[in-house]
């Protein structure tokens, strides 16, 4: 949490302190940023994260206050600490596809059997590590199908969930957050949601916060599947060049970061994800390595553009 200093406090009462002058270039008056740190982020731990989420809100046209997104703390490894990202709520995803003018419904949600199982492990309390156990009853899995217009016909696509592979646990255990004990059922129905709607509008829908929360930002990237079954053309096309300083801040990435890199690309093209890379590495990545993972995902997508409508 931020010290107050009295040239940075909008307000008295301001947990999270900051300058006029941010204020004045989101267009924000001081009344309004103790709203977003008090009532809409109360769990934001940063000015940062805070930040972060307007500046979200005002590139995708969403009205920061209807709580669209969600700050979400992630493990980052090369940091060694936790950081405030953000994500948007099932929400703004299922609103995101509506604006298409193709979606077309969705079904009600299939739970599988109930299943009870105790987790135990380390978890942080308070700063300082506990052992902690807690029994949870859930369903096993969850599947939910959503409609797609495409060439005027209606579409099915449908994702099944599972609870063990996707709760948020505590601490990078097997402990679930508190979240997933008290509401099993509906944190696994917004994930399944989740994974429909991408399945079926995979260059409008993102990973939500409910899909986010406990995880680290070094896991690897999952994209969704094509949502088209046609055949994709194999017809080469030229490679654009790479900007030039982008391709020398390539030279200066080791081998790993470059592969790693590559394998992210490769799957946003096979699966035609491309907002959703991008989304990803933008969280991922910062300076140098940031411009080069952007310029390899725009010229692969570039690149995939002559296949994707000829098919």
């Amino acid at each position: 949490m931020n010290t107050s200093h009295p040239s940075l406090s909008t307000l008295p009462a301001c947990r999270l302190a900051i300058h006029p002058q941010a204020l004045t270039e989101l267009g924000l008056d001081p009344a309004s940023w103790q709203v977003l740190v008090d009532s809409i982020f109360p769990a934001a731990q940063t000015v940062e994260g805070v930040l972060l989420a307007v500046r979200y809100c005002q590139a995708r046209g969403l009205d920061v206050m209807k709580r669209p997104v969600h700050i979400v703390p992630m493990w980052n490894r090369a940091l060694g600490r936790e950081v405030e990202t953000v994500w948007p709520g099932i929400a703004e995803v299922q609103t995101t596809a509506a604006r298409t003018g193709q979606w077309a419904g969705m079904d009600p949600a299939r739970f599988g059997p109930e299943l009870t199982q105790t987790f135990q492990g380390r978890v942080k309390v308070q700063k300082e590590w506990q052992e902690q156990q807690v029994s949870v009853t859930f369903p096993a899995w969850c599947e939910v199908t959503v409609y797609r217009l495409i060439g005027g016909v209606r579409c099915p696509f449908t994702e099944t969930v599972f609870w063990e592979e996707t709760y948020a646990r505590l601490g990078g255990g097997d402990v679930p957050t508190a979240m997933w004990v008290k509401r099993p059922r509906g944190q696994l129905l917004k994930c399944a949601k989740a994974a429909s709607l991408r399945a079926a509008f995979p260059e409008e829908a993102s990973y939500t916060a409910e899909e986010m929360a406990g995880r680290s930002l070094d896991a690897e990237l999952v994209t969704a599947p094509v949502a088209a079954s046609a055949p994709v053309s194999t017809t080469a096309t030229a490679v654009p060049e790479s900007d030039p300083e982008t391709a020398e801040a390539a030279a200066d990435l080791d081998a790993a970061t470059q592969a790693h890199i590559a394998h992210l690309v490769e799957r946003a093209r096979q699966s035609r994800a491309w907002a959703t890379a991008q989304d990803y590495v933008r969280q991922r990545f910062t300076g140098a390595v940031l411009d080069y993972a952007l310029d390899e995902l725009a010229r692969a997508e570039q690149c995939n553009a002559p296949a994707a409508q000829a098919a």
